[in-house]
This record gives structure tokens, sequence and C-alpha cells, in this order.
């Protein structure tokens, strides 16, 4: 005769045998789940806590992207970096500073007028914990519309009510002179245009600064032309920490610092940005400073080593806890 316990343990074991398939059943029928986690990444300078902010990416086509290098060697090197060899992928990161009870933003991203893939710059950094309207200060590296135009949406309104900006002297003297944009080719006009926009609503506030001055308490601005005429990298210093953000020195490291003397298309002047950029490389190797780059896979930071002819930036490891850095 089944005792009473068996009878229960059947009877449970047959009603979770009956339910296995409905579980099997909820667990496939759930959408598959997407996208990434909100882009940014703290880390600390010092006393100084550095938020990078993560704007997406965009793809560019490999054809004319590089001015002196046969496309054969180009897409050699981004098989050696294990990247696709059709296209290269773009990061657009900007790094927002807590220093001195102030908060102060490099760059700004591309606001809503990249392509598709960007514009994620706001929810990322409001998922860092941070609202436009207590930015107090905006530092701009160079006016390439990809670092400008998160300052104004394309409706024409500000986005940082509050913000003091500051801008290098020499590329605000460059980009705003009418008698250089009409003498310009057709293919740069936009940008001079682009800069009108954001800027000429608040020309007469906008601060700018000489190269080697100190922006704000701890951040020196660094000449670093070529790019653009008026590009500026920025020495980020906190007691016994550094960070040397290095803006547009390079773009995708694994062809701009492995292979410094390639000029992108986007250069202003390709040959000085080579100098520039082996000047800077040789600075960030010689001091072991920590680097930061706008256009590096994501959290775009790291350091730099010399390889041969060529340098390698050997990317930071990922810390979970930034106040113990």
């Amino acid at each position: 005769m089944l005792s009473r316990r068996s009878i229960l343990a059947a009877t449970t074991g047959l009603v979770a045998t009956n339910l296995i398939p409905e579980i099997a059943m909820s667990q496939t029928s759930s959408p598959a789940a997407t996208g990434q986690a909100p882009g940014f990444y703290r880390y600390r300078v010092g006393d100084v806590i550095v938020t990078a902010v993560n704007d997406g990416t965009a793809a560019r086509p490999l054809d004319g992207f590089i001015r002196n290098a046969d496309i054969a060697d180009v897409r050699q090197a981004l098989s050696e970096a294990f990247m696709p060899t059709d296209s290269l992928t773009l990061n657009f990161t900007t790094l927002v500073l807590q220093t001195d009870g102030r908060l102060v933003l490099i760059d700004t991203g591309n606001g809503d007028l990249g392509a598709p893939t960007t514009g994620l710059w706001m929810a990322n950094f409001k998922a860092a914990g941070f609202a436009p309207e207590n930015v107090d200060t905006i530092i701009i590296s160079h006016f390439h519309g990809d670092h400008i135009n998160g300052l104004r949406r394309k409706d024409g309104t500000a986005v940082f009510p509050r913000a003091e900006i500051k801008v290098p002297a020499p590329e605000w003297d460059f980009w705003m002179d009418d008698g250089k944009m009409a003498a310009a080719p057709d293919a740069a006009k936009p940008n001079f245009q682009n800069v009108r926009r954001v800027f000429g609503p608040i020309a007469k506030d906008v601060a700018r600064f000489a190269w080697e001055s100190e922006v704000v308490p701890g951040i020196k601005a660094v000449a670093a032309p070529g790019h653009t005429p008026g590009h500026t990298a920025f020495d980020i210093r906190s007691g016994d920490g550094r960070l040397f953000l290095m803006s547009d020195t390079t773009n995708h490291p694994a062809l701009f610092v492995r292979h410094p003397d390639w000029q992108a298309v986007f250069d202003f002047d390709g040959n000085l940005a080579r100098d520039t950029r082996r000047k800077l490389l040789d600075m960030a190797v010689a001091d072991r400073v920590q680097v930061a780059f706008y256009h590096a896979p994501f959290p775009a930071t790291g350091h730099i080593v010399k390889r041969g002819d060529g340098y390698d930036l050997v990317p930071i490891i990922w810390n979970p806890h930034p106040q113990a850095g």
C-alpha cells in the first residue's frame, strides 16, 4: 500500500514534471537581450575623478581614409589588430572631470547631428549621475563637429544652460575668420558654417585660452596643431596623478599609434600632424604617463610603449573600484 508520503512525493514530482515544458517555453519565448550597459567608466587622477563618457561609434570607409598609405597596408594593420578589414569603426569618448568641487567637460560629442550609431552621450552622461544644468565649465579641444555639436541642438537651443565655455585661441582665430572661410575649399566650408552655428549665438561669452596656459586649475593646454590649426591636448595633474589627454592627435590607435607617420583625411596639415603625433607619443613613453584618446576603443585610456618605428597603446586594467584607484 502506498503511504501518504509516497503519494505526495509522486504527485509533487508529477506537477514539477508537468511544469518543466512551461518553464522552458517561458524562457525560450523571452525577447533576446540587446544593447550594452551605459557607456561610462570612472578612474582617478590624484584627487580628480575622471569619467569617460561614450557617444557611440561610426563606421568609416577605408578608401581615401589614410592619404599616404596603400589600402592593402591599412587592411593588413587592421587584420593584425583583429579588426574588420572592409571599414573602420570609430569610437567617440569625452571626459568629465570632478575637480575642486567643479564639474568640467572636455569636448561634448556629436549631439543630435551625428551618425545614427552616435548620439548616446547624453543618456550615458545622465546614467553616470550627471545633469547638464550642473556643468560648470566646458573645455573644447578643437572645432570638428564631433567635439562641439553637443553644445547646441540642431533646433538651435543650448544644452548646458550655465556652463562657461573655453576654447583654444588659435582654433577660434582660424575658424571664426570670415576671410579664411571665403578662401577655404568647398569641402571645408561646412565646418566653418557649423562653427558659426554652434558659437555664433554666444560668441561674446566664449573665453579663449592660449597654449601652455592653465585653463582651469590642474588642466594645462598643450599645443598639438596639425589635425586642425588650433588643435589642443591637455595635461591633467593632481597630486602625484597625471593624465595626458591627446584628443585627436591620433585617430584609431591600431592605425595611427602603430603607424604614426600615416596621415588621416581629417588632418588639416598632415605633415604637422605627424610631427605633433610623434612628439607627444615620445613624451608619453618617456614620462610613462597615462594617456587618453578621443577615438580609441572605450574607455579610451592606457599607456604608450615604443615598438620598432611605431608605438602601441597598452589599455589600462578595468577597475570596478575607482575610489580605490
